[in-house]
C-alpha cells in the first residue's frame, strides 16, 4: 500500500563528492537506483547554474533511466527552463539561487515577481510538469504560488532545523507552528504540500507528522549517513521515522 507520505532523496552531494577529486565516481545514478531500491518515491537533483555538484549529463542519465519520478530542482532562468522543457521531467521545483551561498538559503519571493513567475512556469505545466515553488510559510508567498498556477509548495525547514540544532527549542516550536499553519493554508488554496532542507533522523518526526505534507524532499543527510549506515540503511531508517510520525 502507498505511503500517505512520499519520501524524495536528493543525490546532489553524491555528485559533491564525485567533483571534489574530479574522478568519474561516485555516480550520482548509481546513488539514485540504489535509492530506488530501497523503497524511495522519487529522486531530486538541483542543476545549478555553476554546476558545483550536479552537472547536465547527469540530469540527462536520470531523466532517462530513473523509474521513479525525478524532481528538478532549479533556478527560475531561461537555460533551466529550457533544459527542463527538454528533459521533460515529473516535477520542476523553482529555488532562489545565489552563487556565493553553500546551500539554498530561503525561500523564493513568488510575490515580489508574480507576473515573470507565471510566464516562467506556464509552459512547464502545458506539457505536464508539475511545478512546485520553494517558499517559507508567509501566507502571501503561498497565497502568489497559487495565483500563479503553481501546483505544489515546498516549505523550507531550514530554519526550524537550524533552531533545534541551535538548542532554541522555544523559538524551534513557534517555528513549527508556523509550519504546519502554512501548510495547512496551502492546502486550504488546492496546493500540494512539501517540505524539506536541513531535515535529519532528530528533526523529522514533527515535520512528517503535520497532516497537509504530502512529500518530504531530503538529501545531505541522508547521503552523510549513508557513510555510517549505507545508503539502503538511511533511507530505511527515514522511512520507519517517518511511517512512525503518521501512524503507519
Amino acid at each position: 500500500m502507498p505511503h500517505s507520505l512520499r519520501l524524495g532523496v536528493n543525490i546532489d552531494h553524491v555528485a559533491t563528492l564525485r567533483n571534489a577529486r574530479g574522478a568519474p565516481y561516485p555516480e550520482p545514478l548509481r546513488a539514485a537506483k540504489l535509492a530506488e531500491a530501497a523503497g524511495c518515491d522519487g529522486i531530486t537533483a538541483h542543476l545549478r547554474e555553476d554546476r558545483r555538484h550536479i552537472r547536465d549529463e547527469d540530469i540527462a542519465r536520470l531523466a532517462a533511466e530513473l523509474v521513479v519520478p525525478l524532481n528538478f530542482e532549479m533556478a527560475p532562468t531561461a537555460e533551466m527552463q529550457a533544459i527542463a522543457l527538454r528533459i521533460r521531467p515529473h516535477a520542476c521545483c523553482i529555488v532562489p539561487e545565489k552563487r556565493e551561498e553553500v546551500t539554498t538559503e530561503g525561500g523564493l519571493d513568488v510575490a515580489a515577481d508574480r507576473a515573470r513567475l507565471a510566464d516562467y512556469i506556464a509552459p512547464l505545466s502545458a506539457q505536464g510538469t508539475r511545478v512546485s515553488m520553494f517558499i517559507g510559510h508567509d501566507p502571501a508567498q503561498i497565497e502568489a504560488s497559487a495565483a500563479i498556477g503553481a501546483a505544489v509548495v515546498e516549505l523550507h525547514t531550514g530554519h526550524y532545523c537550524d533552531l533545534h540544532y541551535a538548542g532554541r527549542f522555544a523559538e524551534r516550536d513557534i517555528e513549527l507552528e508556523a509550519l504546519a499553519a502554512g501548510a495547512a493554508y496551502a492546502h486550504s488554496l488546492g496546493l500540494e504540500v512539501h517540505a524539506g532542507h536541513g531535515l535529519t533522523f532528530e528533526t523529522v518526526g514533527p515535520i512528517a507528522a503535520i497532516p497537509e505534507v504530502r512529500e518530504l524532499n531530503i538529501g545531505h543527510f541522508l547521503i552523510g549517513e549513508s557513510v555510517f549506515l549505507g545508503l539502503e540503511g538511511a533511507i530505511g531508517q527515514m522511512r520507519a521515522l517517518m511511517n512512525a510520525a503518521r501512524g503507519e
